[in-house]
């Protein structure tokens, strides 16, 4: 019992260090309050348009690749400026690739956001303006 109630705790302190990082990533990275406000009004809009839950999948999983490379996009950074505290070429190769990890994660989600909320959005416009 031990060694369970020891592994579930480990876990549990898996999942507090992975909110601190998000936690860093929110306090620091003025990109971040970007994709904040634009997930939640994806999510307003998704939940009053009542998508369906494919719909749902497919928009969840394009915010979390967003996400997921702002995140790690927030890590190389780190990373480099603590191994290369002075600028060098390759500090900035690696910080302008991570900075495009997140540029095409953000216009594909731009892309499949139109795609999917474009359609029903538009039809809810014209039926106002009807």
């Amino acid at each position: 019992m031990n060694k369970l109630w020891e592994f579930l705790r480990s876990r549990a302190r898996s999942f507090v260090y992975a909110f601190h990082g998000w936690g860093y990533v929110l306090r620091t990275q003025q990109n971040a309050w970007i994709h904040a406000v634009i997930s939640l009004v994806v999510f307003a809009l998704g939940l009053w348009l009542g998508l369906r839950p494919q719909e749902w999948a497919i928009l969840i999983l394009t915010m979390a690749m967003v996400w997921a490379a702002e995140i790690v996009n927030t890590a190389i950074e780190a990373v480099v400026d603590l191994a290369s505290p002075f600028r060098h070429p390759l500090a900035k190769v690696g910080k302008d690739v991570g900075a495009a990890a997140v540029l095409i994660a953000a216009l594909a989600s731009v892309v499949i956001g139109l795609l999917i909320l474009g359609p029903p959005l538009y039809a809810r416009v014209l039926a106002w303006l009807r």
